[in-house]
């Protein structure tokens, strides 16, 4: 079964291509200014390319839903849709932090921390077994302070993503692993969608709706009648 992937909840706007399990193309850029409107469909006709098919192979769609970046979300979220009624495929949508934990489990971690950057001291995270990849507590929106993940002191854990740096600052975890150049990747999908896609698990297509966690919170202008 050929499954085209995308994954832009990040800054890292990232496109694969697998034949069941097997990855067939990858092609992704981290970039500081967020590249999926103008990169996405670029990526997608280069891992076709790179995979040796075309547009009309694909048999299913999957998303990484999120949470992270408003604008980033909604973009794949629409090309997903798009790919998925043009092609009369299913969709299917895997919460963008699992895709963070794959590279790390069975590594000796007792626990997985994902954290993406939201603004100030918050951070879109989850706590994931080290081995197992289950998920122990839920993903949520988090200010982060000292106290933040105390609970977990005296376990050998590790806190990934972009948040991970502002995290290392603050909490007081002086043995905890942090590794803030991980992102999201649509490589890491995979293995969450054939195990929904086993199960049937597929998203209503006409109503879905990224994983946003939060409300977008745009600049708010000025009426005329507002004092300076």
């Amino acid at each position: 079964m050929k499954i085209l992937y995308l994954e832009t909840s990040s800054k890292n706007c990232s496109v694969a291509i697998s034949d069941d399990e097997k990855l067939l193309c990858l092609c992704e850029e981290v970039s500081e200014n967020y590249k999926q409107s103008e990169s996405l469909h670029t990526y997608v006709e280069w891992a076709l390319e790179g995979a040796g098919i075309t547009m009309n192979d694909i048999e299913a769609v999957s998303l990484g839903k999120g949470p992270g970046s408003y604008t980033g979300l909604r973009i794949g979220a629409a090309s997903a849709k798009g790919f998925c009624y043009g092609l009369k495929v299913p969709l299917i949508a895997v919460n963008s932090l699992e895709t963070m934990i794959e590279p790390f489990l069975g590594k000796n971690y007792d626990y997985v921390v994902p954290l993406i950057d939201a603004r100030r001291m918050e951070v879109y995270t989850a706590v994931y077994d080290g081995v197992t990849g289950e998920e122990l507590s839920p993903t949520e929106a988090k200010i982060l302070d000292e106290t933040s993940f105390q609970e977990f002191k005296d376990k050998k854990m590790i806190f990934v993503g972009d948040g991970a740096k502002k995290a290392k600052d603050i909490l007081d975890l002086p043995d905890a692993e942090f590794k803030d150049d991980a992102y999201p990747s649509s490589q890491f999908l995979i293995k969450k969608t054939i195990e929904k896609i086993s199960r049937e698990e597929f998203e209503d297509i006409a109503y879905f709706e990224p994983f946003y966690l939060k409300d977008f919170h745009g600049v708010k202008k000025k009426n005329s009648s507002d004092s300076d």
